[in-house]
């Protein structure tokens, strides 16, 4: 009998409430009240997440973000600034010990991320790893990923792209050299693409969901069963989202 993990589609949510809800599960997993988890879900509204070791200051233009309604967030997890829109975002929480995630994080890196590359040829779309944390579709970018490890579990979120906007992100995030803007647009445009502009359709955010589902499955060889977050996630994902993900002193603290 294959091992049962859960899965959560908990929809879409404000960053600050995705990113606690991570937390939650997080700790949940950690203190083992909860099995290993993949879950899947998207923002509204739409969002820039930073790294943990980012300047909020540095990499984002809160002024644009207002004045569109963008929300923006700092992650426990490291990388870059990310902005979330028309994508698919999933997490997996899971012990460190546990068999199925290497011990070598490029190497737990790229097992993660083969669940997803299954995942996208259920679409028809034949992708590949980037080392450390990138898939490619005909050398272009179509997801982002970022781990952490706290409390020997860990945490993996990442993006998939139904869709991309560079110019709406380039208005949000900030650029070193403004001079250059234009070219690095050009060049973001030309290393970046999505489900869509593969496919030249749209495709639901649940039918990409499923597939990346069947791909965690086929990858780790379990069963996704569709659960509900615990009550006591529900607390800790509301007092991670008060107290720290919707805070100045959390988001602007370097």
């Amino acid at each position: 009998m294959k091992e049962q993990w859960r899965l959560l589609q908990t929809g879409f949510n404000t960053a600050f409430s995705n990113m606690a809800v991570d937390r939650a599960i997080l700790v949940e997993n950690s203190e083992g009240k909860v099995p290993p988890t993949v879950r899947f879900y998207g923002w509204i509204p739409p969002a820039i997440s930073i790294g943990y070791f980012q300047s909020v200051a540095e990499e984002i233009d809160v002024n644009a973000c207002e004045k569109l309604g963008v929300d923006y967030v700092r992650r426990i997890t490291g990388g870059g600034a990310v902005f979330h829109d028309k994508e698919l975002t999933y997490s997996i929480v899971i012990p460190e010990a546990h068999p199925a995630i290497p011990k070598n994080i490029l190497k737990s890196y790229g097992r993660i991320c083969n669940a997803l590359l299954q995942g996208l040829a259920k679409l028809g779309i034949k992708g590949t790893y980037a080392p450390i944390n990138d898939i490619l579709v005909d050398g272009k970018k179509i997801s982002g990923n970022a781990q952490t490890r706290k409390a020997n579990t860990v945490l993996q979120h990442g993006t998939i792209l139904l869709d991309v906007d560079v110019d709406t992100m380039f208005s949000l995030l900030k650029v070193p050299n403004e001079k250059i803007k234009d070219k690095l647009i050009q060049d973001v445009k030309q290393r970046v693409t999505s489900i869509q502009h593969i496919l030249g359709k749209k495709i639901g955010f649940k039918d990409v969901a499923e597939a990346i589902k069947l791909g965690f499955e086929e990858e780790f060889d379990v069963e996704l069963i569709q659960g509900v977050l615990t009550k006591e996630e529900k607390t800790l994902a509301t007092q991670f989202e008060k107290e720290c993900f919707s805070t100045t002193h959390w988001n602007h603290r370097r």
